[in-house]
């Protein structure tokens, strides 16, 4: 009888330290992947230790994108969608996709600079190029 006893104590720790480290799994998985979404006037709002790891959307400002210099790094304006007058400075280094033009709704991701002018973008979407396709 005793055999048995210490089998299911045996086999209830197991579960229980299972469970546990499924649940560390879990919960630190959250917050690395935990990302501020915010629009351009929120992220002006925040202070920069707030805003270290956010996607951020806006539309580019009529007069927001760089000259065509061929570098692989840019600054742009992105504006607020409903506050067009707060525009938010964008540092991005890489290939900017074709479709970017004045008005067309993006999101970034990155982080805020110090000084909280300019948002250090590593990743620079834009909508759906269906959205812009006309239907057949």
């Amino acid at each position: 009888m005793r055999s048995k006893k210490n089998q299911k104590t045996v086999y209830i720790a197991a579960l229980g330290l299972l469970c546990l480290g499924l649940g560390y799994l879990v919960l630190s998985g959250i917050q690395q992947s935990n990302m501020y979404f915010l629009n351009v006037s929120e992220a002006l709002a925040k202070t920069p230790q707030e805003v270290q790891k956010a996607r951020v959307f806006g539309t580019i400002a009529p007069d927001g994108l760089p000259d065509a210099s061929g570098d692989d790094e840019a600054v742009l304006r992105l504006a607020d969608k409903e506050n067009p007058q707060q525009t938010l400075r964008v540092k991005y280094s890489g290939v900017l996709p074709d479709n970017l033009k004045p008005g067309t709704e993006v999101i970034v991701e990155g982080s805020m600079g110090d000084s909280g002018n300019v948002f250090s973008a590593h990743t620079l979407l834009t909508q759906c190029p269906s959205k812009y396709e006309s239907e057949s």
